[in-house]
């Protein structure tokens, strides 16, 4: 049963971390592309803003299918974990802890996650 866990827990996150990058490289589900997105870093201070939204995207775009595979889980760990400490310091850090009001509760959340898959191993169900 706990390789099943596993295979349950790394399908979802997967898959939704690779969603919110192929919304930052494609415009692909109400995502704005790589050009909305970096005018978005922009805006928010981080320079420069289209280079650094491709890169957030194919992170969390790769991170994640690599994730959802069982592939490389230190490899997708690794990637997700730089993106998501990115995000809690230029965007979720001065709202504190919960994310319902913007704080860093969600990205930290992932950072355990991902961070425990790569400790713990894929699973069985993996590709590697």
């Amino acid at each position: 049963m706990i390789h099943i866990g596993l295979l349950i827990i790394r399908l979802v996150l997967g898959i939704s971390l690779a969603g919110h990058g192929a919304q930052k490289l494609f415009g692909w589900f109400g995502g704005h592309g790589v050009k909305g997105t970096g005018g978005f870093f922009d805006s928010i201070g981080v320079k420069p803003g289209v280079p650094l939204a491709f890169l957030v995207g194919l992170f969390e775009f790769v991170g994640g299918l690599l994730l959802a595979a069982g592939l490389l889980t230190w490899l997708a760990a690794a990637l997700i974990v730089i993106v998501m400490i990115g995000a809690i310091f230029k965007v979720h850090l001065p709202n504190g802890y919960f994310a319902d009001k913007g704080g860093f509760e969600y990205p930290f959340v992932i950072i355990a996650i991902v961070v425990g898959i790569a400790l713990i191993g894929p699973g069985v169900y993996a590709i590697g």
